[in-house]
């Protein structure tokens, strides 16, 4: 009997279940949001009246859309002023702990993870950004 590695350990700690496809359907541990991604998916919740299952366990801080110049509201971009406000409000909505502009915590989403300590070692981690390394 060969040994496991710590990526199976890990993979088969959070394993819930096999779906019919073959995929395994894993337990995430922390879910990491921002505001290029989310508004679809809540928009998604709301249309089918669901809820976020463990918003303790969701984070979410404005990321791409901040301008370095001036990031007084509104926005002079109003694309990047109704993503602000969608997941603002989005985070109300469902409970989310929000890193906003002024926060202290706001940033790069994968980067104020572990700078405040959210990704820890044998975690699982889903963000909607394609770099987030975990």
């Amino acid at each position: 009997m060969s040994e496991k590695t710590l990526f199976d350990k890990v993979w088969d700690s959070h394993t819930v279940g096999t779906l019919p496809s073959g995929q395994t359907q894993l337990f995430i541990g922390l879910h990491l949001i921002h505001e290029v991604t989310s508004p679809q998916a809540f928009g998604m919740l709301r249309e089918r009246g669901l809820k976020v299952l463990y918003p303790d366990r969701t984070v979410a801080t404005v990321d791409h859309i901040v301008p370095t110049e001036n990031q007084a509201r509104p926005f002079a971009d109003v694309l990047a002023e109704e993503m602000m406000q969608v997941l603002e409000q989005s985070c109300k909505d469902y409970g989310i702990r929000f890193y906003n502009i002024g926060s202290g915590n706001q940033g790069i989403v994968h980067v104020i993870a572990p700078e405040q300590g959210l990704t820890q070692p044998g975690m699982t981690i889903a963000c909607g950004d394609s770099h987030t390394s975990t």
